[in-house]
């Protein structure tokens, strides 16, 4: 891949790395398999970035490519993620740290949100992001109308969890 990519890439995604981080928080419990999946998906985005055409925004297109990698790495194996050498680009990213003391409140809402299937998950990931249906349907393949009936269904569900 030329430099001109490669430059473009890394800028772009250390501007829009925490949609990547939000993703590991929901999909993962501790904060190595947090590390293992953001690596996993940074090294997706890389591969698809040639490919990126703008059809969709940059954040949209990432929050795809993160939710995929999440659902189809925790749909095989819940508790080690298989991950591949991408030390040549890796070390030219700068990591910021991702900050994980979250109130009491935040905590039992994402222990309410693990309970939850991985498209559930994702729904509620991309509704929490303040994304509009219509950028959520785009973002999961589905019709606008159905993720508005299953984001209704989920915050029902997620009610009965919190307050049981």
């Amino acid at each position: 891949m030329n430099k001109e990519i490669e430059h473009k890439f890394i800028s772009e995604f250390e501007q829009h790395q925490n949609i990547i981080h939000k993703v590991c928080r929901i999909y993962t419990t501790n904060q190595e398999a947090h590390n293992d999946l953001f690596q996993e998906i940074t090294i997706q985005l890389w591969k698809a970035y040639p490919k990126f055409r703008g059809d969709s925004k940059l954040s949209t297109w990432m929050y795809r490519i993160g939710l995929n990698t999440a659902i189809t790495l925790y749909r095989k194996s819940k508790r080690s993620v298989q991950t591949q050498d991408f030390e040549s680009v890796l070390h030219k990213i700068e990591a910021t740290n991702y900050d994980n003391t979250e109130e009491e409140q935040l905590k039992l809402m994402y222990k309410a949100i693990h309970q939850l299937s991985d498209i559930e998950k994702a729904l509620i990931f991309l509704y929490l992001e303040d994304k509009n249906y219509k950028e959520i349907a785009e973002t999961l393949g589905i019709s606008e109308v159905n993720a508005r009936v299953k984001m209704n269904r989920i915050k029902t569900r997620l009610k009965t969890i919190l307050n049981p």
